[in-house]
């Protein structure tokens, strides 16, 4: 005898697992989409194209929730645009990073006992390559995890043969144009990594120093001398002059006279500049033109002497002093005390708390230095990326962020681009046996006996170039003429000065030129948004210990919960803050949104044809007018970059309007033998499909398993964006639901101050229903609110009145031995006990003269606020007790 086969389920709901288990389903659908080819671009396509390329993440990194709000919100505008029937593409790639890469290999070698000069300069560089082929770029399998949808087979390193091109290209058209120049200038220097750093690689900290007050010239009060100040006493070594204001009569009768250095003996000038502030400590300040910012530019100004007094590594050298050999840190004791023994140390204040620059990457104090370096001439490029923006070829979302752009592209310094690393794009300079100097471009080579510059370029010049370098440029490809500029670059505010100003500077360097055309600009559109903060809105850091790793929300909750958690709180140029509740929601809604639309598949939802207007009911007019409502408040968003308010817009049609209201709505109306069943079926399928796809580019996975069994589509990723429908709006619909939402709504709340429970049936009388035009949703009304009809035997013990739009309805029920009298009144007594207490300790409050004096006017309101609610919910309570004991 053999078993019957099993049969197959013709309900699309069983195709759905019992419960939505990201994990089960992400990876697969992720490989799924790839495989497909959904995200790879065509350049050849018809379509309007629509380009975003991915800010270049360090090959050493992994993924921050920095880098996770980027990519969401990266995504979910190549998604919409997908969608909308644009030629897509969202490149990706990474950038090598030179300083932190190399000190990777670099203590990777010291633990074997060998060092980068052991090695030797190109053998070293191999070693790098080995280590990027080998443990670079992990950061790309976390992309996936997050659902990125980058093309994948345009995948870009900025050491690619390609951009080495574009690299050498535009430093020779810039050498040549005279913008790149050698000049000694002062640098952030590091002495453990020897070489130049940036501005965005100094963190500055506040740490406990001390600060000295030494005397110049004559120890003796009545003859010539002056006091200066100095965090850094080891630097007067360096001292070439000592600056006060011009108009400071203290010293008007030194300025041009010199002074006796204690330890050198060289005559240290007097000089005047209307930097200095004379109400500041002593009115007189030291000048080390070599190790200070500010003490250089006045060097300029006064055509001072700049010896350098440390050496790579932050050994004093070239002194001619006792000093000669101690490390910085080691003179700044021993300066000091041979002062103190000469008698020229006048104050000393310990600890003095003050900011200190830092480096990134090794953490040790950053010595400000001379050094000969190559620069970028800035003026002129700046002043385009300034005009671009003024003159709306590149729009900054949000507005409130251009001030910022113009304060630092319209002040500019030049830029220093050499680095004295291995790693890297090495400048393209030649030196000849006979001091010749000549820039070589990438299809020249030269002579032989020619040595090539030893620096490499700072990481920022090439990254530069990644808007256009990434697609071709300096050659004229199909993608540059179709994808670019590019459509948005999606980045946070702190990095606006560092990146995005050097793209912009170079995108309006090439404007023009064969390979670009017309455009002016690498990006038509610039959205800044905040940084990621905790949830007490605090900055996440390591020395906090409040960082979270996005990649355990998504183990945890899924990546549709991450990304919803960080798209829901993007508001332009605003920090967000992020908490693991936050996550937890995000989770529960993609649940709710599963658990809805099985429901509705189980109960017969369908997409297809909706039947004529005058054929459906009120809930699903309604919910269609809501639904391209919310569709264009989406769309506006999404225009403006408001990812929040496209969220919340979508969050709460979703869980309040159609989970909450119409799928209760809908449920008489898809019961066996409604004449309403097929175009209620109709409507939950329309409004599924189409709120499913308006989720889509935010919440992909679980998007993409529903949309696929409500609707048999191939795939959401490649579904068309929803649509106006031009239907006029049904006002009439949408007042009697929102009065039948108002009225189950106060019938629910005056039910449970009556002690009944949810669950609990209970007799009513509705009066003036048809005076407020609801006589059609009496059913739903008394299904909503567990209502029966009354008997023979009714006696309204309880009413209530609800004012609605036409007509006050009056709600009268029958409690009579529905309630148990005294667990009702032990329960009102307990609560009225905490509205007193609450009533008490913020009577008193306000009643404290000195409280009122001290507390924002924000505190105090807030307590107010406590107390009505307090003095309410006491003469809810008490009425209530009074009706239990009359009953």
């Amino acid at each position: 005898m053999t078993s019957a086969a099993p049969q197959e389920s013709s309900n699309p709901a069983d195709a759905l697992p019992k419960s939505w288990d990201p994990s089960a389903v992400e990876e697969q659908l992720y490989e799924g989409w790839v495989a497909a080819g959904y995200f790879e671009a065509d350049a050849t396509s018809d379509k309007p194209g629509y380009s975003i390329v991915l800010p270049p993440p360090n090959v050493t990194g992994s993924l921050h929730m920095g880098h996770a709000l980027d990519h969401t919100l990266m995504d979910a505008l190549t998604r919409r645009k997908r969608m909308q029937g644009f030629e897509v593409l969202w490149l990706p790639g990474m950038d090598h990073a030179g300083i932190a890469t190399q000190t990777i290999v670099e203590k990777q070698l010291a633990a074997d006992g060998v060092t980068k000069a052991d090695l030797g300069r190109e053998a070293f560089i191999e070693k790098v390559w080995d280590w990027k082929r080998e443990s670079g770029g992990m950061i790309q399998g976390q992309m996936r995890r997050i659902g990125d949808g980058v093309d994948w087979s345009r995948d870009r390193f900025t050491m690619d043969e390609g951009l080495s091109r574009a690299v050498q290209t535009i430093f020779k058209r810039m050498y040549d144009d005279g913008l790149i120049y050698r000049a000694e200038r002062l640098v952030n220097w590091s002495p453990v990594l020897q070489t130049a750093i940036s501005d965005i690689e100094v963190k500055f900290e506040e740490v406990e120093g001390e600060l000295v007050s030494l005397r110049y010239g004559s120890l003796s009060d009545d003859e010539p001398h002056v006091i200066v100040a100095t965090t850094r006493v080891e630097t007067m070594l360096g001292d070439t002059a000592v600056a006060v204001h011009p108009e400071d009569e203290r010293y008007k009768h030194l300025v041009g006279t010199t002074l006796e250095h204690p330890f050198t003996g060289r005559a240290i000038p007097i000089i005047a500049d209307d930097y200095v502030d004379p109400e500041f400590g002593t009115g007189a300040v030291k000048i080390t033109p070599a190790h200070d910012p500010n003490d250089f530019e006045m060097g300029l100004r006064h055509n001072l002497p700049m010896p350098t007094i440390m050496d790579k590594t932050g050994k004093i050298a070239d002194t001619g002093t006792q000093f000669d050999g101690m490390d910085r840190f080691e003179a700044r004791v021993k300066v000091r005390e041979a002062l103190a023994e000469q008698g020229r140390v006048v104050a000393e204040k310990r600890p003095y708390l003050h900011s200190v620059g830092h480096s990134e990457r090794s953490g040790e104090t950053i010595e400000p230095r001379l050094s000969m370096q190559w620069w970028v001439k800035v003026d002129g490029l700046a002043k385009a990326a300034g005009d671009a923006v003024r003159g709306g070829e590149t729009t900054i979302h949000p507005a409130s962020q251009e001030p910022r752009w113009f304060a630092w592209v319209d002040h500019m310094h030049d830029w220093c681009i050499s680095r004295q690393l291995w790693w890297g794009h090495r400048i393209p300079i030649w030196y000849g046996p006979n001091g010749e100097v000549q820039c070589f471009g990438p299809d020249e080579t030269a002579p032989e006996g020619w040595e090539q510059d030893p620096d490499v370029l700072d990481t920022w010049f090439s990254s530069g170039l990644w808007p256009f370098s990434t697609m071709g440029w300096p050659e004229k490809t199909p993608e540059l003429e179709k994808f670019y500029p590019t459509s948005v670059l999606v980045t946070g505010y702190d990095i606006l000065f560092f990146w995005v100003a050097r793209m912009m500077m170079f995108g309006t360097y090439v404007a023009g030129d064969d390979a670009v055309s017309d455009a002016k600009v690498p990006f038509k559109d610039l959205f800044l948004h905040g940084l990621v903060r905790d949830q007490f809105g605090k900055k996440m850091s390591k020395s906090r210990g409040n960082g979270i790793d996005p990649l355990d929300w998504v183990d945890r909750f899924g990546a549709d919960a991450l990304r919803f958690t960080l798209a829901r709180g993007a508001n332009p140029g605003s920090d967000l803050a992020v908490g693991e509740d936050h996550a937890q929601s995000s989770r529960n809604f993609a649940n709710k949104l599963f658990n809805a639309t099985k429901f509705a598949l189980m109960n017969g939802a369908v997409v297809a044809d909706l039947p004529d207007r005058a054929s459906l009911t009120d809930a699903d007019r309604w919910i269609l007018d809501r639904l391209e409502q919310v569709r264009a408040e989406v769309d506006e968003a999404f225009e403006r970059f408001e990812f929040s308010k496209a969220c919340e817009a979508l969050y709460h049609f979703a869980w309040d309007e159609v989970c909450d209201w119409y799928l209760e709505l809908a449920k008489p109306q898809l019961a066996e033998g409604s004449v309403h069943a097929e175009g209620t079926k109709a409507v939950l399928g329309t409004v599924l499909d189409a709120l499913l796809r308006l989720l889509h580019p935010v919440i992909p996975f679980v998007t993409e398993t529903l949309w696929k069994v409500l609707t048999g589509g191939e795939s959401v990723v490649v579904a068309s964006w929803p649509q106006a429908t031009d239907v006029p709006t049904d006002a009439d619909s949408a007042r009697r639901v929102a009065d039948l939402q108002k009225l189950v709504t106060e019938i629910r709340r005056f039910r449970s101050d009556q002690g009944l429970k949810p669950s609990q049936k209970v007799a009513a009388r509705l009066s003036e229903i048809e005076t407020a035009d609801l006589t059609a949703q009496v059913e739903a009304v008394s299904s909503l609110a567990r209502l029966t009809a009354p008997g023979d035997d009714f006696r309204a013990t309880a009413s209530i009145e609800v004012r609605l739009t036409l007509a006050t309805v009056t709600v009268e029920l029958d409690t009579s031995g529905t309630v148990d009298v005294a667990a009702e009144r032990k329960r009102l007594e307990k609560d009225l006990a905490v509205a007193e207490k609450e009533l008490a300790g913020t009577t008193g409050k306000l009643g404290n003269e000195a409280f009122l004096a001290k507390a924002p006017d924000a505190v105090v309101d807030k307590i107010r606020g406590r107390q009505q609610v307090a003095q309410e919910e006491i003469a809810r309570i008490t009425a209530r007790l009074a009706e239990l004991g009359q009953a």
